[in-house]
């Protein structure tokens, strides 16, 4: 989770770290400079002021809030360091994650939820807002097949993006976009966010931009809990990615993976065929994340790069071994590799180039991953009060009793998004939005 911080006694407020790794690890920084700096550079600047303010400035608060709230933290030491001359350290800023995934997020804040006397309906559907042209009152949902009726004098609407959605996925990100993989949950269809537009709720953001990775070409339609990271390809800053057409179409090494995976899984949607292959050599066995050993994984090795391209089934062959071959002869070899830092081995005189971390494939055995392209939320969503997080109207007027969190609320990613912001945006707007919503119903 990418959230503000200054030192590493900032994170000790969020998690236990022993005082015996706090001098013996570099913890990094994402100072309030840094995180802006990182959210305006890969949202283009279009990121909303004042939305992008609370979740900045909000950010460490909220996490510590979250850990009182009974989620535990720990150090990403698996995906997020390297020990570089006898020292770890942390590189993309956001050193730590949450013990068990987002199901481990999920669970602990359910537990905290249900003990807090807080009742929870499974299996029941939100249809339509209760609305009497004035204010919202209630939901109407269906349950277990039936309609109900629960009325409120608030209503929170969290009910993420319509990435679930192929329909609408191919009306606003675009065609071929109903194919794309489905990175989590089947059922965020949208309908949050129809019920708000339904009242006259003012949409909101970039309706055509999403989260989008490299992912396990051959993976299920949707996430499936029990497979947890098994589909991630986030070691892409490694390899050379090729098409079917045998060639390079990205620069790989342009950054930390952080800064471009949720874009990149579109730039593979567009490749013939929607998939590419990762191709590695034996010099990065170690540099690769855990799952790429997973059994679930589609792999071809070889000793020649010649047998390789001969696996390789729908690319061009011969394309692909001049590509290699170009790509091996243009890159700075001079230049030492460094994987915590942008390093600036690069090549020259090939496009689209490659950045940082550009090693010759000429180390045996080679390895290609297939991958294609998994979506994991959508940007485009509601117009909010930012202090509130209350919906407004057509005409930005607030509606009484309407709130939204999460990713309902539009105008914070564009185009792409920094690794980690998604679930503490959520945290942040979701605090606002429940305190505000509370204080509201007890006002009534």
């Amino acid at each position: 989770m990418r959230f503000q911080y200054d030192s590493v006694r900032d994170l000790q407020r969020v998690c236990d770290i022993p005082e015996t790794e706090v001098n013996d690890v570099d913890w990094d920084s994402n100072t309030t400079e840094e995180f802006y700096d990182d959210l305006f550079r890969v949202t283009s600047l279009r990121t909303d002021p004042k939305l992008s303010e609370l979740l900045v400035t909000k950010s460490l608060d909220v996490m510590v809030w979250l850990r009182g709230q009974g989620v535990r933290f720990s150090p990403n030491y698996r995906n997020q360091s390297v020990v570089i001359d006898g020292k770890r350290k942390f590189f993309g800023r956001f050193p730590l994650w949450v013990s068990g995934g987002g199901a481990g997020l999920v669970q602990d804040l359910t537990t905290t939820a249900l003990k807090k006397g807080i009742e929870i309906f499974y299996e029941t559907r939100g249809v339509s807002l209760i609305y009497d042209g004035e204010r919202v009152q209630g939901i109407v949902a269906k349950r277990k097949g039936k309609s109900e009726r629960f009325t409120a004098k608030v209503v929170v609407l969290a009910c993420g993006g319509f990435e679930s959605n192929p329909e609408w996925r191919a009306r606003y990100l675009g065609a071929g976009w109903e194919l794309a993989k489905v990175r989590g949950t089947r059922f965020n269809m949208g309908e949050g966010l129809r019920m708000a537009l339904d009242i006259g709720a003012c949409p909101h953001g970039n309706w055509s931009g999403r989260h989008a990775v490299s992912w396990e070409r051959y993976a299920p339609d949707y996430g499936d809990l029990n497979m947890l990271e098994s589909s991630y390809r986030h070691s892409y800053p490694y390899s050379i990615m090729i098409n079917a057409d045998g060639k390079r179409f990205v620069d790989e090494g342009a950054d930390f993976y952080n800064y471009t995976y949720a874009k990149y899984g579109a730039e593979v949607l567009n490749q013939p065929g929607q998939f590419a292959y990762q191709v590695f050599d034996a010099k990065a066995k170690d540099l690769l994340r855990p799952e790429y050993g997973d059994r679930k994984v589609t792999r071809f090795a070889a000793d020649t790069l010649e047998d390789l391209a001969a696996k390789l089934d729908g690319v061009n062959a011969e394309n692909f071994l001049k590509t290699v071959r170009e790509f091996n002869a243009a890159v700075t070899v001079d230049v030492p590799f460094n994987q915590g830092i942008r390093d600036g081995r690069r090549t020259i005189g090939i496009e689209p180039p490659k950045s940082n971390w550009a090693n010759p494939l000429d180390t045996p055995p080679f390895t290609a991953f297939a991958v294609t392209c998994g979506v994991t939320f959508t940007f485009g969503g509601l117009r909010i009060v930012p202090e509130t997080a209350q919906v407004v109207d057509l005409n930005f007027d607030p509606i009484p009793g309407l709130y939204a969190a999460g990713e309902m609320v539009g105008g914070i990613f564009y185009f792409n998004y920094p690794a980690g912001t998604g679930l503490v945006s959520g945290s942040v707007f979701g605090r606002i939005a429940g305190t505000a919503a509370a204080d509201a119903a007890l006002a009534r």
